[in-house]
């Protein structure tokens, strides 16, 4: 399960393997975080070179992961698990080791308690963007998509599908049919890059994909579709569902539901927040 978690604002790559119930951290994220590099992968190739003169067993321990890289596009990176982040992180000299640590910790023992009562896993969700200024109401329609979402998923994986690109595929085509555009199409026109595409859609956006992918679900259940393919079929009647509403409203109001419009900070924003960086 690939996830994004925030350490004092600035996100970190994770991945939750079930089967051995740890998480991995993209190493690049964390030593940007530690250390404010601007070359974060040029620290890291040096710091392997340190570590294996060194004899230390950290590097060996490393695992290539896919994740969202700067492109949008999913991308084997070098990951570690706490043990062996730790590790690294020992040999990083930075004032935010020990608080990176203690988030380290926080995240481990969340992930329990979240395994335990899956509701807390909604209310840190619902803290999260609370965090980034989403509205409440914006916030109850992101949770009322991602349980739309999970149930979709779950179908799936019941009927055959399982691997990370079926999944990708499946949710593009029923993506495309609503929209008429990619989900990197869609990102592209918000300007986005690695960010979560529905962290940054509208309300109506949202809706309207939680109606695709319920339709879609529904009429899989009823077809008893079963593998890729099928679920292809289903997908492409579900967002057909959410295209012709799209249509139907924008066509009483003269208004578009698929916008640019982002959660993304004004320009002059941005621009201050990177010469910021550049200073540190």
């Amino acid at each position: 399960m690939s996830n994004v978690k925030l350490f004092e604002e600035k996100k970190v790559r994770t991945y939750w393997d079930e089967s051995q119930q740890k998480w991995y951290f993209s190493v690049i994220d964390v030593i940007e975080i530690l250390t404010s590099s601007t070359i974060p992968k040029r620290y890291w190739s040096d710091l392997k070179k340190k570590l294996t003169s060194e004899g230390s067993e950290a590097y060996e321990k490393i695992v290539r992961l896919k994740m969202l890289a700067e492109d949008g596009k999913s991308r084997e990176t070098d990951t570690a698990d706490t043990e062996t982040l730790l590790r690294i992180i020992q040999s990083i000299p930075s004032p935010k080791a020990e608080p990176f640590k203690q988030w380290l910790a926080k995240v481990g023992y969340e992930r329990m308690q979240e395994i335990s009562d899956p509701e807390q896993s909604l209310d840190r969700a619902r803290e999260n963007w609370q965090k980034l200024g989403r509205s409440e109401k914006w916030i109850q329609q992101r949770m009322t998509d991602q349980e739309t979402r999970n149930k979709l998923t779950d179908y799936w994986q019941k009927s055959g599908v399982s691997k990370t690109d079926e999944f990708a595929f499946l949710t593009n085509i029923i993506h495309q049919e609503w929209t008429g555009l990619t989900v990197q199409g869609h990102k592209k026109i918000k300007g986005l890059k690695t960010q979560n595409l529905r962290d940054h859609m509208s309300e109506a956006e949202l809706i309207f994909t939680a109606l695709a992918e319920l339709s879609t679900r529904q009429i899989a259940e009823v077809e008893k579709a079963k593998g890729v393919e099928k679920n292809a079929i289903a997908g492409k009647k579900g967002g057909a569902i959410a295209k012709n509403a799209r249509l139907a409203l924008e066509a009483k109001t003269g208004k578009k539901v698929v916008t640019g419009e982002n959660f993304l900070p004004p320009s002059s924003e941005k621009k201050s927040l990177k010469n910021k960086k550049n200073k540190e």
